[in-house]
């Protein structure tokens, strides 16, 4: 089973943590391919402070930390202050020996100090990203995004994109069959587009709403295959154009036609995992007009072409 290690420290929040451990170190025999085998791990051998008024002791120290195939960092103590050398160093360790290299939320600040961003794009909080600008010059720091994949590191923003973030490295490890049935057992969206807005003006939808935006949204996603524009996700909400846009804006973050493109790419992943239909078709299946259109959109979101994503994820089928 592959190693996970995931960093715990004094003082930390246990949401972050408790995602990590919920994706890669529960046992999910149901899903009939090699799960994860998760290591916690501190500075410390001594009892962690963790917000809520608890303690808790790794398991494990900084050796493991170095020495795991994937390596998550759920955040820092303190964003102002330093991060330790022993971390610094351990990170550094672990990406020089190919460990995939992991940070959510405040998280970015660690990896940032072992130099592991420089020249990269990245994010983290919104609310931090202006500190981490100004503490590292050297990171591209995209605040509005939820997460950034760079291959080998990988940083989200604050807590709920962290599980977007876990989700999507399932789904790169095993596929969006086994992606999509961790998200059930979550009860979470299988897959949210990483360049997807962080920053949500209004999460509770609005009074006058009434249901109007998700009732769009479920007319959208039983017509992906069709024609669907923002005029005919207006009408299902019975509301103007206009004020369609607005609230849909305040609920996901994102555009209407933006947020349609997203799932019509996410409809056409178990297609391109499962079957051996040319490429043109699933596209045509999932709603783009034209094979061109598709690869772009899919390239822009996945940053691997329909083909390639085939390749990875399903041998079996003929690459078209």
């Amino acid at each position: 089973m592959p190693t996970v290690a995931v960093l715990a420290f004094d003082g930390m929040s246990p949401f972050e943590l408790g995602c990590v451990v919920e994706i890669f170190g529960l046992p999910r025999p149901e899903l009939d391919v090699p799960w994860y085998d998760l290591r916690v791990c501190a500075e410390t051998a001594e009892p962690l402070r963790v917000v809520g008024g608890f303690t808790m002791r790794a398991e494990h120290g900084l050796d493991m930390l170095a020495s795991a195939g994937t390596v998550i960092v759920p955040g820092v103590a303190d964003v102002r202050g330093p991060v330790s050398a022993e971390l610094v160093t351990a990170l550094r360790l672990a990406r020089e020996r190919g460990a995939r290299v992991v940070s959510i939320c405040s998280g970015a600040f660690a990896l940032a100090a072992a130099g592991l961003l420089d020249g990269r794009a990245a994010t983290t909080h919104w609310k931090y990203a202006d500190l981490l600008r100004q503490r590292f010059p050297a990171v591209e720091v995209n605040a509005s995004v939820l997460y950034v994949d760079g291959g080998d590191v990988l940083t989200s923003a604050g807590s709920a994109a962290g599980l977007d973030l876990l989700i999507h490295l399932v789904r790169g490890d095993h596929g969006a069959n086994v992606a999509n049935a961790v998200a059930r057992r979550l009860v979470v969206p299988p897959h949210r587009e990483g360049g997807q807005a962080q920053f949500i003006e209004a999460a509770v939808t609005p009074v006058q709403d009434d249901g109007a935006v998700a009732r769009a949204m479920e007319w959208a996603l039983a017509n992906l295959a069709g024609p669907i524009s923002v005029a005919d996700l207006a009408r299902m909400a019975n509301l103007s154009r206009r004020s369609f846009i607005r609230h849909f804006k305040r609920q996901t973050g994102t555009s209407p036609l933006r947020w349609v493109i997203s799932q019509r790419v996410a409809a056409s992943l178990p297609m391109l995992e499962s079957t051996g239909a040319p490429v043109e078709e699933i596209g045509a299946a999932v709603g783009f007009e034209s094979p061109v259109t598709f690869r772009h959109h899919f390239t822009r979101a996945m940053r691997t072409s329909p083909s390639a994503y085939r390749r990875t994820f399903n041998a079996s089928a003929v690459s078209r």
